[in-house]
């Protein structure tokens, strides 16, 4: 019995590791991980456009931002 606790400790630790990658990666992909459907980064412009979608901005600061993006 003593001979497979190396071995099977081993196997463990690789499992628990393993395990948590996983784990990680779940949450991210249904997180979104930052990218939008095709997974490509979201554009600086993209993100204006929804925080002013969002109302989160008025027009004067989202027209401001786009002409300071566009430069």
């Amino acid at each position: 019995m003593h001979e497979w606790h190396g071995y099977g400790g081993g196997v463990m630790w690789i499992f628990w590791v393993l395990l948590v990658v996983v784990i990680l990666w779940i949450v991210k992909t249904a997180a979104g991980g930052g990218k939008n459907s095709t997974g490509e980064q979201k554009s600086a412009l993209d993100i204006l456009q929804q925080r002013y979608a969002r109302g989160e901005i008025e027009r004067e600061e989202f027209e401001q931002k786009r002409k300071d993006l566009s430069r």
